[in-house]
């Protein structure tokens, strides 16, 4: 599979946990999936101060998308300025 072809599927995973960041003021994007399967995002709004936005990743965000697509071998976070 094709790195484009993973970001869609990345993006579609993402999809259902928009709503759930959303809903506390927060949201991600999803900025590239690399040559070496890494899925790179980015957290906006609530989400970049929140103390609890390293659970956020690795529980939802990362536990979503490998789940969905299992090719990803990593999930990061391009702007890791948490609280």
């Amino acid at each position: 599979m094709t790195p484009s072809e993973l970001f869609n599927k990345v993006n579609d995973s993402l999809e259902k946990i928009r709503p759930y960041l959303e809903a506390d003021g927060g949201g991600i994007t999803l900025v590239e999936v690399t040559e070496d399967f890494r899925a790179r995002v980015a957290l906006h709004g609530a989400c970049t101060t929140c103390s609890m936005s390293h659970m956020t990743m690795k529980a939802g965000v990362e536990g979503a998308i490998r789940a969905a697509v299992p090719e990803i071998r990593a999930v990061e976070a391009v702007n890791e300025t948490f609280a």
